[in-house]
């Protein structure tokens, strides 16, 4: 299995790894039957995100596409860092192998439950098209 440039830099570098105490919103998504499971921390200012962290337990490609996607909503406001897609991550990672294509969704989801974390702690409703799926072992992606 190849793997490119960056996945390797975001795997041996990854960027933002650690965990903020006063966090203003949390998601974890991930099953540990799968073996990949994400966190995600977000400070919030203002409606832009000044500051993410994570916390990723899984193979080499759930840490790239975990420390790729919080390279991508830092500084963001919340309403771009909505947008962001597995899709998304897998192009600025310069592709992952079909079987590794999982870790990026995680890495979607972890962002997007972090976000509905914020806006529960908040009292705000969040946009009704903000879904978090959160892995059951049983996908077909991740061989379980």
């Amino acid at each position: 299995m190849l793997y490119s440039e960056k996945v390797m830099d975001h795997f041996a570098n990854p960027r933002n790894v650690g965990e903020i105490a006063d966090a203003d919103g949390v998601g974890e998504v991930g099953n540990a039957k799968c073996g990949d499971i994400m966190k995600i921390y977000l400070k919030i200012e203002d409606n832009i995100i000044t500051d993410v962290k994570f916390k990723t337990f899984g193979c080499g490609a759930a840490i790239a596409t975990s420390s790729m996607a919080t390279e991508m909503i830092m500084g963001k406001s919340i309403d771009e860092a909505l947008t962001i897609t597995n899709k998304a991550v897998v192009e600025a990672l310069d592709g992952l192998p079909p079987v590794k294509i999982h870790c990026s969704v995680l890495a979607e989801q972890a962002v997007k439950a972090a976000l509905l974390d914020y806006y529960q702690k908040q009292g705000i409703e969040p946009p009704v098209d903000l879904e978090v799926s959160v892995c059951s072992g049983e996908c077909e992606s991740c061989g379980h």
